[in-house]
């Protein structure tokens, strides 16, 4: 039997000896729900955005609440030209989660980790691999396991 994408996260975050809490709640329309249904103000609610640097090149950027990516920040760190957002299929394809459940535990691929240097001290929720899952978990533990490079890649929305 074949584990679901929500299974496979909850294991991967499990053996990474981090400790941390799953949420899991109701549809969500807005960011300020999801924060509100996690118990957590929407700046500790990150996105876990996938990247492509190049052909079959991908990473993740970790962005919280109320940020977005500056693409000339992420290229000049990256020291790159380019860099797009993959297609729903094709982060699906590397991921093995569909957009709104994208989580770097449990990733098919091993990626590269970013994270924006922004991202609060303490508690924050990343997805779970489902809809309406998520984990909290404390933030300094989250970049050392995914073993994330911290910089300064996003703006205000």
């Amino acid at each position: 039997m074949n584990p679901t994408p929500a299974d496979r996260a909850r294991q991967a975050i499990s053996d990474s000896g981090v400790a941390f809490v799953v949420t899991e709640h109701g549809p969500v329309r807005s960011l300020e729900e999801a924060a509100e249904a996690r118990g957590l103000t929407p700046d500790r609610v990150l996105k876990s955005i996938v990247v492509r640097r190049g052909e079959g090149d991908y990473l993740f950027v970790l962005v919280p609440g109320g940020r977005a990516i500056s693409w000339p920040k992420l290229r000049s760190l990256l020291a790159v030209n380019r860099l797009s957002m993959p297609s729903a299929d094709d982060a699906l394809a590397v991921t093995g989660y569909a957009r709104g459940t994208i989580t770097p535990f449990g990733s098919l691929s091993d990626l590269p980790v970013i994270a924006d240097a922004t991202i609060p001290a303490g508690h924050v929720s990343v997805g779970g691999g489902a809809h309406g899952v998520a984990f909290t978990v404390d933030s300094a533990d989250l970049v050392r396991v995914l073993d994330a490079r911290v910089a300064d890649v996003t703006e205000a929305e």
